[in-house]
């Protein structure tokens, strides 16, 4: 990179502190500023924020990988998250927001009572922040790391104590510290903004730059056909033998979506829609990050995935061909842009999961078990649980090579729990232990299948496996266990009054529902085909 290439990194992140230092004391004031911006952050910000947390430094690698080894229908992987990422939007970003919940863990006690609720709160909020996060931090920076050394960052430094990668990442970590500690949620999200914006201005430029050389759209086309390679262009699987075994892509569409720990939303969407100022902004915030994150943003990754097939035939590692295209095309200047959009990519993701980790730790753990309430007291505990989450996040990074494989890896040992998680909302039954056991059984199973007995199975058959095990475990201790107390799903009723199967409980309260569920359905329906037909849409107009 050239002095004008640095001077521009050094701008952006001169610029990206400052702003989040800017909006600093509206995160200074209380945990509920900290961690969800006193519910007056606006829908559109919501709305970047979600896209950003989306959109790491790892995706564009992932998806150029991605699309070498099982071609366009390979990206079913995360577009069957629209189902879900749609029916969060329709059926639940209201009901969510109405709960009042600062974290999606509060939610457990509200919905459950007693030890079990106690229980199972502690011991997600802990498996949520620390492991399960702090993994995928770290295969982010893994993701960053590969764009370093694609980029030849590290040819020319003298020689430094340890692993050179690590004095790589440290600048950037450490700036993403300064702002996420000190603004929290306010500096997070108006950061991502701007995060998200140059992210896709640089994902343009690469893709702009690689069809140049290869002759635009058709050309690619023909060019993957002639190479022997046109089942790549397939968005699901076909022939004799498709990039993606059947059994996988029936895994996909079937199962994925809604097996999985985050099907209803929890997590950082959670947070965002926690933020806003009502529930028409949370509704509408979900929904315009359906169209940010799947109609705008799929195509210049899946694009610079093919056209690296082309330019760059043979690549070992077919995940390090957007840093080297960047490095082949973009002249000074313009290849410290879309490093710094890279940097802005990999920030905003990192700024999000250690800030809603840390909400965890701090809200659902020490205050919530320690009986703190002073909010100096607990700031503090979210700083300094802000920096922990970090540095563990980096040191798991070293041991990490495949962003693939590891985002893989996450959904499968999340995979389980994601219908009771559903169902609670609808269905008054759902009581803590099935939610326990839904949680322990999706894991294990998710465990086993890495034993070299199980090595066989394709990605869909172990999903499932760990879906249906898990349901035939979970279901069956439902029955045997008791209800929840009448007086616990009385008070979360009143609160949420959600549709679907609360009978008794509605009895009780004399209080109708707010909603009508089968009209949600059939708008989610209506929504996810409108998502996924405008995500296919330019993909069928390109390359047919």
């Amino acid at each position: 990179m050239s002095p004008l290439d640095w001077l521009v990194v050094a701008a952006y992140l001169i610029g990206t502190l400052t702003l989040g230092l800017v909006v600093a004391k509206r995160g200074a004031k209380n945990l509920a500023e900290f961690f969800v911006g006193g519910r007056a952050i606006p829908w559109w910000l919501a709305t970047a924020s979600m896209a950003a947390t989306t959109f790491n430094v790892d995706t564009p690698l992932y998806i150029a990988g991605l699309v070498a080894r099982r071609g366009i229908a390979g990206n079913w992987e995360w577009w069957c998250f629209a189902f879900s990422h749609v029916f969060l939007a329709v059926v639940l970003a209201k009901l969510w927001r109405r709960s009042m919940v600062l974290t999606d863990m509060e939610l457990t006690e509200l919905r459950y009572g007693g030890r079990p609720a106690a229980a199972l709160r502690a011991t997600r909020a802990f498996l949520f922040a620390v492991p399960l996060n702090c993994i995928s931090i770290g295969y982010g920076m893994l993701a960053m790391r590969k764009v370093i050394v694609g980029l030849g960052l590290l040819d020319n430094l003298p020689p430094l104590p340890g692993d050179p990668r690590l004095w790589a990442v440290i600048p950037i970590v450490v700036v993403v510290l300064v702002y996420t500690a000190a603004s929290g949620l306010w500096g997070v999200v108006v950061t991502d903004l701007v995060q998200y914006v140059l992210a896709m201005v640089g994902a343009v430029l690469v893709m702009g730059y690689a069809l140049g050389d290869v002759g635009g759209f058709a050309a690619l086309g023909d060019a993957v056909r002639d190479a022997g390679k046109s089942s790549h262009l397939a968005v699901a699987p076909v022939g004799d033998d498709p990039l993606v075994p059947l059994s996988t892509f029936f895994g996909y569409l079937a199962i994925q979506w809604w097996a999985f720990r985050n099907s209803d939303g929890g997590g950082v969407f959670v947070q965002r829609l926690a933020a806003t100022g009502s529930e028409a902004d949370a509704r509408r915030a979900a929904i315009w990050f359906n169209v940010l994150n799947y109609v705008v943003r799929t195509w210049p990754w899946v694009v610079v995935g093919l056209a690296a097939m082309v330019l760059l035939p043979g690549l070992s590692d077919p995940e390090l061909a957007y840093p080297l295209l960047m490095k082949r095309y973009l002249p000074a200047g313009l290849l410290g842009l879309v490093f710094a959009s890279l940097l802005a990519a990999f920030m905003s993701t990192v700024s999000t999961q250690v800030n809603w980790g840390a909400s965890y730790l701090v809200h659902d753990l020490y205050g919530r078990f320690s009986g703190d309430t002073d909010q100096s007291r607990l700031l503090r505990a979210a700083r300094w649980a802000t920096i922990g989450l970090t540095v563990l996040a980096a040191t798991l990074s070293f041991v990490m090579d495949d962003v693939g494989q590891v985002f893989r890896f996450l959904i499968l040992i999340g995979n389980g729990p994601g219908l009771v998680l559903l169902l609670r909302w609808f269905w008054w039954r759902i009581n803590a232990w099935a939610e326990l056991a839904a949680m322990g059984a999706g894991l294990a199973l998710a465990l086993a299948t890495f034993h070299p007995a199980l090595a066989a199975l394709s990605f869909g058959q172990r999903l499932m496996l760990t879906a249906f095990g898990s349901l035939a475990v979970w279901f069956p201790v439902m029955l045997l266990t008791r209800p929840e107390r009448t007086e616990t799903l009385v008070a979360f009723y009143r609160r949420v009054r959600p549709g679907g199967w609360w009978g008794p409980i509605r009895q009780v309260t004399g209080l109708a529902p707010l909603d009508d569920l089968g009209r949600d359905l059939a708008s989610w329906a209506a929504w996810t085909a409108a998502i996924l037909g405008a995500t296919l849409l330019p993909g069928w107009l390109l390359f047919r």
